[in-house]
């Protein structure tokens, strides 16, 4: 048989381009829900149910949404996701994922799955620097690409004597810059009600405490633009499963708060199934996109089939 036409070779050609490629960009990974409107600050948008898979896996436990609405996830599985929040006017439609790998150390090589990769919380710093909170081996690493090594960065005084899961979970940037730092479970002996936390940067941290609902545990902060913090709380039993709350910090709350102060928020929404879904909520992310502020919610599906990767997409009415 003679030589292939030339244009019959081009077709083949894309075709094995196409086998080969990695999943095309247009790609849907999640699936929008409605939500009932609710009083309060939160205006609901809507919501997704993510497919973890076409991410890289679930696990979520921290989050990053940028003006551009590119949404940063890390997994306590020890890697991170970057996907494209798809909207139709404010209302979430999908996810389009744009890229995914493993977390790294300093010599940039991947961190082994389990004890050194538990992956809890995520910021990002003015210049563009990314810093990821690990439970287990409690420490902070800094990333400039999260596709490259993380370096050591100076934790909070004590962190070393947190429970093991029981560490950072809460980390966010205020408008100055400064960190707000808050462990899930740390508490001082003589005050079990509230839990440790830190305000200011590597080296210079001023120790605080964080007063939670009772039986609830702090998961994630973000910060609103006027600089007040918004703190996610969760709940697990047994008999009633999960349920989570969303308090906010008082304006002088922060900017005021001296070595040893006690903050504390007031409760301004509810995730308990009635009407909003009950699930392991892990991450909170705030954004201005266009004239809006706008706030997302993201749950940890622990890779469990009995268990979602949920994203709750609202609009600051404040």
């Amino acid at each position: 048989m003679g030589p292939a036409p030339l244009l019959s070779r081009r077709a083949l050609l894309a075709a094995c381009l196409a086998a080969t490629a990695p999943p095309a960009f247009a790609q849907n990974a999640a699936q929008p829900f409605a939500l009932p409107d609710i009083p309060g600050p939160l205006r609901p948008l809507g919501g997704l149910v993510i497919d973890a898979k076409a991410l890289g896996g679930g696990g979520f436990s921290g989050a990053h949404l940028a003006p551009d609405l590119t949404l940063t996830l890390i997994s306590d599985r020890g890697h991170w996701a970057e996907a494209r929040l798809m909207l139709d006017g404010l209302t979430p439609i999908g996810l389009q994922p744009l890229r995914h790998g493993p977390l790294r150390d300093e010599a940039g090589r991947p961190l082994p799955r389990g004890f050194n990769a538990d992956a809890e919380a995520l910021a990002r710093l003015p210049d563009g620097t990314w810093l990821v909170a690990f439970e287990r081996r409690h420490r902070i690493r800094a990333y400039r690409r999260l596709d490259g090594p993380g370096a050591y960065v100076a934790p909070p005084p004590g962190l070393e004597n947190a429970p093991a899961n029981g560490g950072l979970e809460s980390l966010a940037v205020l408008p100055d810059g400064r960190l707000f730092a808050i462990a899930e479970t740390f508490a001082p002996p003589d005050r079990p009600e509230l839990r440790h936390a830190w305000l200011g940067a590597p080296g210079r941290w001023v120790p605080l405490y964080w007063q939670p609902a009772p039986g609830f545990h702090p998961t994630d902060a973000a910060i609103l633009p006027d600089g007040r913090a918004l703190v996610l709380e969760r709940r697990f039993s047994l008999l009633g499963g999960f349920a989570a709350r969303l308090v906010l910090t008082a304006p002088a709350a922060l900017p005021s708060a001296r070595e040893g102060a006690v903050l504390r928020g007031e409760a301004i929404l509810m995730l308990d199934d009635a009407p909003l879904p009950a699930e392991n909520w892990e991450a909170v992310a705030v954004t201005r996109f266009g004239d809006q502020t706008l706030v997302a919610l993201i749950s940890d599906d622990n890779e469990s089939l009995l268990q979602r990767s949920l994203l709750l997409l609202f609009a600051w009415r404040g």
